[in-house]
């Protein structure tokens, strides 16, 4: 089976997330790990980070994006992986997703990296804005960077576990 994880990651969180649910998959399945960037970066720290990143998730923006490969029709599965930004997903995905409309088709998984809160909000957001009533699985963790534990790790092998 062929995946593709698509992934946005302002402080490397889901960067992290993403590149492990790649090694645990990629030794039963084909796995091309896609970042998407936006071609405007968001702040990266103090009041502005808060400010102009939730300001762009709760009005539902779409970002352009830096060119990147994806080809839908290459892969069985998707797995998005997102930051949790003001109760929802980060709007990069939104542009992702409003781009490829065919995938809610494919099989669908998603994981999430929060610090504040929202995170059982934003799978709901998520699945609405794609099409879809149910992923094949969930995956939330609380800043798994800075807070790296055996506990998340099984968390990350039990979400690949499910979707195989």
């Amino acid at each position: 089976m062929k995946t593709a994880i698509v992934y946005y990651s302002m402080s490397g969180n889901t960067e992290l997330v993403a590149n492990k649910v790649a090694a645990y998959l990629g030794e039963r399945n084909e796995v091309d790990v896609i970042r998407i960037i936006p071609k405007k970066a968001y702040p990266e720290k103090g009041f502005l980070k808060f400010f102009w990143g939730g300001k762009s998730a709760v009005m539902a923006e779409k970002p352009k994006l830096l060119p990147y490969e994806f080809n839908q029709d290459k892969y069985d599965r998707i797995i998005i992986g997102t930051p949790v930004w003001a109760s929802t997903f980060a709007p990069p995905i939104r542009s992702f997703i409003d781009a490829h409309p065919g995938i809610k088709d494919k099989k669908l998984a998603a994981f999430l990296c929060y610090s504040g809160g929202g995170a059982d909000k934003t799978f709901e957001k998520l699945k609405a804005t794609i099409g879809v009533g149910e992923f094949e699985a969930e995956l939330v963790l609380l800043d798994p960077k800075e807070k790296v534990s055996e506990e998340n790790d099984d968390k990350i092998k039990h979400f690949c576990d499910i979707i195989g």
